[in-house]
């Protein structure tokens, strides 16, 4: 960016020129400050989401349910069993539970050995970003973007966990790191290389895989320094490396018989493509879901849950990144990034077509805007964590931009502009703080105060400032290439200001996440004093719906005792889980995650008690803890599962165990 921004006057050009010889310095090379710095990016990062990592205990029961089923049976690994007799999946693709349930198997199935591989997945994600931007910006950008991808809340929050989107993030990034290798010299391997990673993403989490396509062929299309022709055949191979990872687990999938495979939940006919396009897929934009789930994914019935409900996005529009669902998850930079990739697409306007700042500028701005934009104005099922897919195109975005600000900031656009970024941030960081107005009052003010210093001392060039009186008169074993040590140094601590600035808010808001244990399927960021009172009971650790219920204990002995191929089965998959992690049994979700995926029919759960293969059928519903109380009879369920607990209800005696209704089903 820097080489494109024209100075018009002489003055500018020497001053430009002065600052360039001064960036060579702080830049050019391969110092030891900057292995030194990566080395503790990624320690720091390490240390930040593995810190207490077992406080968050199986998190998410449902998706702990599959990994421990994973590490029992290797048809449940493959499938991503919910249980592992394989009766159904969880509604999303195996890939995320893969590397989570081998690890189990390694070192035993417990809360770190799930874990772990989240968290060092979040320091890949935060390492690869790193190699990505300092390929195109240098190191000191480099190390920018990764330090505020690390310091993301909602990063911190997903990384601690294991809902898919840790590794969806991982291969994301990983997928722009090839895509730039590839940009740089026209190298069609590394594209094909990216299209195979967004295959696996698309493993992971089915469509929101593709959401950085646009942004990363774009970039190929515009910048690779090769012919038009051959960068559209290019493209076509990083399209058959998609296919081949993804279609290859698909035919997989449709090719299984349905009698050795587990029953794809949140489809109605157990297809894998309907999932993908109906209940996962188009229904998520529309709300028009579909599929088995009836529009439930962990969260509540029926899409469209926007309006004013945080836990599913609150309203749509243009603002919605910014509001009170996502806002504190993500938006903390968002601002600023904006800013920055406008302003860098218009400095390098003139620049030549394989320019690779604004290649990275189209990649990563791409990725933002069609995420962002998606996430806006979706009407089906959203939850605030998503937004974990947008904290690595806000980081590279602002480690670019602002460091080749920085590099051109002779240039008094390029001044103003960064000034107003870090002014901009701090201020938005003090108001976003105040959704907890209790937690630190003090914070906001020390945010906005560093914010106007620093763009005080960017505005007015107070290292330059200092450069002119210091300069002339040091000694010549004191000065470098006509910079004084002094110079050097007061432009290290405006840097340290803007940064300090800029990354106080939001990092503070990330230790309190990190501080701050989680559980159920919508956890949200922030201290404790938030997350109970943000979200649908999936803050802070604690039950209810979208919580974790914990397993009845008289229950879970019954279960125990069971020989049967499953211990029991119950409506809704919540309740399931939390049955099967208590006892180590295998537990049946009837109907899916909320009762209404059409699995086991009559018929089939008929002939599954004819069979001798469950022992108990537990009345109670989707989402609470275990059973529906006692006396509440087996008509618990939705949809299909009715009908199920009906049958029971007619033909088997109803007791009580603990606060539940048990029927047995064994003779």
């Amino acid at each position: 960016m820097t080489a494109t921004i024209s100075p018009k006057t002489p003055a500018e050009q020497r001053a430009l020129a002065k600052t360039q010889r001064q960036n060579q310095l702080v830049y050019g090379g391969q110092a030891r400050w900057i292995r030194t710095s990566a080395a503790l990016l990624l320690l720091a990062t390490a240390v930040l989401y593995l810190w207490n990592l077992g406080a968050t205990g199986y998190g998410n029961s449902f998706y702990a349910a599959a990994i421990q089923s994973g590490t029992k049976n290797w048809t449940a690994l493959l499938f991503g069993s919910l249980d592992p007799g394989n009766a159904i999946t969880v509604d999303k693709p195996p890939a995320s539970l893969w590397i989570p349930a081998l690890s189990g198997r390694i070192f035993g199935f417990n809360s770190w050995s799930m874990l772990v591989p989240e968290a060092l997945m979040g320091v890949a994600a935060v390492g690869f970003l790193y190699l990505t931007v300092k390929r195109v910006s240098g190191p000191a950008a480099g190390l920018i973007a990764g330090g505020a991808l690390a310091l993301t809340p909602v990063a911190a929050l997903m990384f601690r966990f294991n809902n898919p989107d840790a590794m969806l993030t991982l291969c994301l990034v990983l997928a722009a790191y090839f895509t730039t290798r590839a940009i740089e010299k026209a190298g069609w391997k590394w594209l094909v290389a990216a299209g195979a990673i967004i295959g696996l993403a698309f493993l992971t989490k089915m469509l929101q895989g593709f959401l950085i396509v646009p942004g990363l062929a774009l970039a190929y299309l515009w910048a690779a320094p090769t012919t038009l022709g051959k960068r559209i055949l290019h493209l076509l191979g990083a399209a058959a490396g998609i296919v081949a990872v993804a279609g290859s687990y698909l035919l997989l999938f449709t090719l299984t018989p349905t009698s050795i495979r587990p029953y794809m939940a949140g489809s109605s006919n157990n297809s894998f493509l309907e999932l993908t396009f109906g209940y996962n897929g188009l229904g998520r934009i529309t709300g028009n879901e579909g599929g088995g789930s009836g529009g439930m994914s962990g969260g509540m019935p029926g899409g469209g849950m926007g309006g004013g409900n945080s836990s599913f996005g609150g309203a749509t529009g243009i603002l919605r990144m910014f509001g009170n669902s996502f806002g504190t998850e993500v938006s903390w930079l968002l601002p600023a990034a904006l800013l920055l990739l406008v302003a860098g697409l218009w400095f390098t306007r003139k620049a030549i077509r394989t320019s690779r700042t604004r290649a990275a500028l189209l990649m990563w701005g791409g990725w933002l805007v069609v995420t962002a934009g998606i996430f806006s104005f979706m009407s089906g099922i959203v939850h605030p964590y998503y937004a974990v897919a947008l904290a690595p195109a806000i980081a590279a975005v602002v480690g670019i931009g602002a460091t080749e600000l920085w590099r051109g900031r002779a240039y008094w656009p390029a001044r103003i502009v960064l000034a107003v970024a870090v002014a901009g941030t701090s201020v938005w960081g003090a108001i976003l703080l105040m959704s907890d107005a209790a937690w630190l009052p003090w914070l906001r003010i020390v945010t906005v105060v560093l914010g106007v210093l620093a763009a005080l001392a960017l505005l007015f060039r107070v290292d330059e400032i200092q450069l002119k009186k210091g300069g002339a008169g040091q000694a010549a074993g004191r000065n470098l290439g006509g910079r004084s040590l002094s110079g050097r140094s007061l432009s290290g601590a405006v840097i340290a200001l803007c940064l300090l600035a800029g990354g106080l808010s939001t990092g503070a808001w990330t230790l309190a996440t990190a501080a701050t244990p989680h559980s159920g399927s919508i956890p949200v960021s922030g201290p404790a004093s938030t997350t109970s009172v943000r979200g649908l009971g999936g803050g802070a650790m604690q039950g209810g719906m979208g919580g974790e219920g914990a397993a009845d204990a008289e229950v879970t002995a019954l279960l125990k005792s069971t020989n049967t191929k499953w211990s029991a089965i119950v409506s809704g998959a919540t309740q399931a889980a939390s049955l099967e992690l208590a006892s180590d049994t295998s537990v049946i979700a009837l109907g899916g995650w909320n009762g209404s995926d059409p699995y086991p029919t009559l018929a089939q759960f008929q002939q599954m008690v004819e069979d001798g293969q469950i022992g108990y059928f537990i009345s109670g519903g989707m989402g609470g803890g275990p059973g529906g109380g006692a006396g509440g009879g087996a008509g618990g369920g939705m949809g299909g599962s009715s009908e199920v607990a009906s049958w029971v209800a007619a033909n088997f005696t109803a007791q009580t165990v603990g606060n539940s209704t048990v029927y047995k089903l064994t003779k």
